[in-house]
């Protein structure tokens, strides 16, 4: 009779997850998920090959929650230009909440398997088809590019608290994104 398994994939990444956003990528070890699982280290190789196998799912787990978390800001909602403000709003609310994950999704796009570069573009696809309504197919492309980095840029000097000359920031998001989604 078969040992029972004492761990799932699904629990692995969970405990990976949580590690990465407690201790960030570097405190995401094998051991570390071992011991948050409640087995030992040579465990998890039955349900993932190596620590890049174990960041690849990590990564593709997060990535999977911010796609539906945009795909949920923009239902019902026709106006592509509010469309595009809720989605960006809501990658700042992810990356507020998340901080950890967060930079685990604009990183490691180089080692993504094919699952995570798949949920990227899940990720992607309600910000590149509000600026397709926008600006055409032609553009689209590049319309997204300019939307996603000028979030990811000002979230991610947010996070680093790099904005230290006063002001109001939620004040200069709603400002910066006004401006960038009317230019459009």
């Amino acid at each position: 009779m078969p040992a029972p398994e004492k761990t799932t994939q699904g629990a692995i990444v969970a405990a990976g997850r949580e590690l990465v956003e407690r201790r960030g990528l570097g405190g995401l070890t094998m051991q570390a998920v071992a011991e948050r699982v409640g087995v030992r280290a040579p465990s998890l190789y039955k349900r993932v090959r190596n620590r890049g196998e174990l960041v690849d799912l990590v990564v593709g787990s997060v990535i999977e929650d911010l796609a539906r978390e945009l795909r949920d800001a923009i239902n019902g909602i026709e106006d592509p230009r509010e469309q595009l403000a809720c989605a960006a709003t809501a990658l700042r609310s992810f990356g507020h909440e998340r901080p950890e994950s967060y930079g685990l999704v604009f990183g490691l796009a180089q080692e993504a398997s094919e699952p995570t570069r798949a949920a990227r573009d899940r990720a992607v696809a309600p910000i590149l088809s509000a600026c397709s309504a926008l600006v055409g197919d032609q553009h689209a492309l590049d319309a997204a590019r300019l939307v996603t980095a000028w979030a990811n840029g000002f979230i991610t000097m947010e996070l680093a608290e790099s904005f230290q000359m006063g002001g109001d920031v939620d004040r200069a998001w709603a400002w910066g994104l006004d401006r960038v989604v009317r230019a459009l």
